[in-house]
């Protein structure tokens, strides 16, 4: 059992414009950022022809409301850390501090070989650290979300949703919908055929109470939707401060190292300064820093120990075809830039032999034989010659939620499983997962998950079980549920409707733009799969969370429907 938790801490967010995303079939220039000391990285959108954007987050600014920038504050509690003193203070501090990284020509020209799941980059710039606005500009008070028991976010006049330019502040009780208002508001929007067999669920957080139920406990394969539950039983049983760590280690011979691979997929081959889809990752040439330095350079091979994972790389229900069109690398505990062939693009074709590449890579830094490479497992003992750490969990969390990124969940998966002490493969993560997950309170009847990214054809997922998610993350603060602060951060990594990640390019059509800005979502998309999973605040400012599965539906209109019943919501009153 982890510690209390402890009283929230108030981070201040500064918010800039967001230009408009250019079209998905042309090659586009990335965006400069209105702001200094922003980080630009391509951002993955989902699944399939979606859109890696490109996401400029800003460092905080420490503004108070009606500065002439909006800014949001934003209460998050968060869990203690537990067993790893040497990796900073008991609560995870913000992303570090990182100039904006110089563009390449190789982020221009992005038209990768189309698999089962085509994809055509977009990008969009975002200002943004915590994703909580781009029609809105919310103050969450000493209730986080604005929960005071069954207490809503009150509002008058809410602003247009593409210019954040009003402080909406927890004013006091706010009636919140009801079920048959409800019902009605969703009844046109969710007869769409282009939903094909639809399942959702939308709850009230404040109370738990369901608004909406339409065949929820019906499984159906949740794509992307899927890392939700992978990150779930992270956060609720791996240290929020948890990072990869990349060891070398003495050798057998004077002149030989070895490569423990760690887990981390985000170890970057690019120089420091230079940022790719992984923000704040180690990189390769400290750690070649760092074994020249103790070795005196005097390095003429390199040994490659992977035995941190067993099985095999791709789960049941993967395609060789997912590894060249960008979805995925083969799972391995040693890779560099999630087996990308080019680092600073989110879905360009990836490698089949993770692992080597980046062993031979980091031979080649050392001035050692790349063609010597071989495999060894290092004793425990071994005297480590250099080592590099990831990002903290929360920080990886939040970024993988908004690009989608399939190895980053699966790596995460895997050291759940890890932590469960059961066998480090996709069945022992996905049994992990799911272990968790039931046994803190979570339902999951018809559930089945074969891997932790929602890349399987194989998985299956209620919306009934990705709505109390959403419900729990966004519960009152101050509550009886532990579980609240511990699924928080889920929050921060939900896309913005028109405004970031994998929802940047969509939300502009008449029907759904009412949703621009005030939905906040992750996205699942695979052939014939589309859903919708998030909050959303309603005209009157009542959050709602809701979970939307929509099987047997077109990619683009199955979409846009989805969108369509998620801006319903917005435009609720519905008592």
């Amino acid at each position: 059992m982890r510690p209390p938790v402890k009283e929230p801490e108030t981070l201040r967010i500064k918010l800039a414009d967001i230009p408009t995303a250019k079209p998905e079939n042309k090659k586009v220039e990335p965006p400069v950022s209105p702001l200094e000391d922003t980080v630009s990285m391509p951002v993955d959108n989902d699944r399939a022809r979606l859109d890696p954007p490109t996401v400029q987050l800003p460092n905080p600014a420490d503004q108070q409301p009606g500065d002439e920038t909006p800014t949001i504050r934003v209460q998050v509690p968060r869990p203690p850390a537990a067993g790893r003193p040497e990796l900073g203070d008991d609560v995870p501090q913000p992303a570090p501090q990182l100039p904006p990284p110089p563009r390449t020509s190789d982020e221009n020209d992005i038209d990768e070989p189309a698999p089962r799941r085509s994809r055509k980059p977009v990008l969009v710039g975002l200002a943004i650290v915590v994703v909580l606005a781009l029609g809105s500009v919310v103050y969450f008070g000493s209730s986080g979300l604005g929960f005071g028991g069954a207490t809503a976010i009150e509002t008058a006049a809410p602003p247009s949703p593409a210019a954040p330019n009003q402080l909406l502040k927890p004013l006091g009780n706010v009636q919140g919908p009801s079920a048959a208002g409800i019902a009605a508001k969703l009844a046109g929007p969710t007869s769409s055929p282009a939903l094909g067999t639809l399942t959702g669920s939308v709850v009230d957080p404040a109370t738990g109470t369901t608004l909406w139920d339409h065949n929820s406990s019906t499984p159906l394969t949740p794509a992307s939707a899927g890392k939700l539950l992978t990150m779930t039983a992270a956060l609720l049983s791996l240290d929020p401060q948890f990072r990869f760590t990349t060891n070398v280690v003495a050798g057998p011979d004077p002149d030989t190292v070895i490569l423990v691979g760690g887990g981390d997929p985000s170890l970057s081959s690019l120089p420091a300064g230079k940022e790719t889809v992984y923000p704040g990752a180690a990189r390769l040439d400290d750690l070649v820093a760092q074994v020249k330095k103790a070795t005196g350079g005097a390095v003429h091979k390199v040994l490659l120990d992977t035995s941190r994972y067993s099985g095999d790389p791709m789960a049941p229900g993967w395609e060789n075809g997912d590894i060249a069109g960008g979805s995925v690398a083969p799972i391995t505990p040693i890779m560099l830039d999630g087996g990308r062939s080019r680092p600073t693009v989110s879905e360009p074709a990836r490698t089949g032999t993770p692992d080597t590449d980046a062993a031979k890579e980091f031979a080649r830094r050392l001035g050692a034989d790349p063609n010597s490479v071989g495999r060894t497992t290092a004793p425990a003992d071994a005297k480590v010659l250099g080592s590099v750490q990831s990002p903290p969990l929360t920080d990886m969390v939040s970024n993988l939620l908004q690009i989608s990124d399939n190895v980053l969940a699966e790596a995460i998966g895997r050291e759940v499983a890890k932590q469960a002490g059961a066998p480090v493969t996709f069945a022992g993560g996905a049994s992990s997962v799911l272990n968790i997950l039931r046994n803190n309170n979570f339902d999951l009847t018809g559930v089945t998950m074969v891997d932790g990214s929602g890349l399987s054809t194989q998985d299956r997922v209620t919306a009934k079980l990705l709505s109390s998610i959403m419900t729990v993350a966004a519960g009152p603060d101050g509550g009886s549920d532990p579980r609240v602060a511990k699924l928080r951060p889920l929050l921060n990594g939900l896309p913005v409707a028109g405004g970031s990640g994998t929802l940047s390019d969509r939300y502009n059509d008449a029907s759904s733009t009412p949703g621009k800005g005030w939905v906040r979502a992750k996205t699942g998309t695979l052939d014939g799969v589309n859903t919708l999973t998030g909050i959303v605040q309603d005209s009157d400012g009542k959050v709602l969370a809701f979970a939307l599965m929509s099987n047997g539906s077109a990619i683009d209109q199955g979409r846009a429907a989805l969108d369509d019943v998620a801006a319903a919501l917005r435009g609720c009153g519905c008592r």
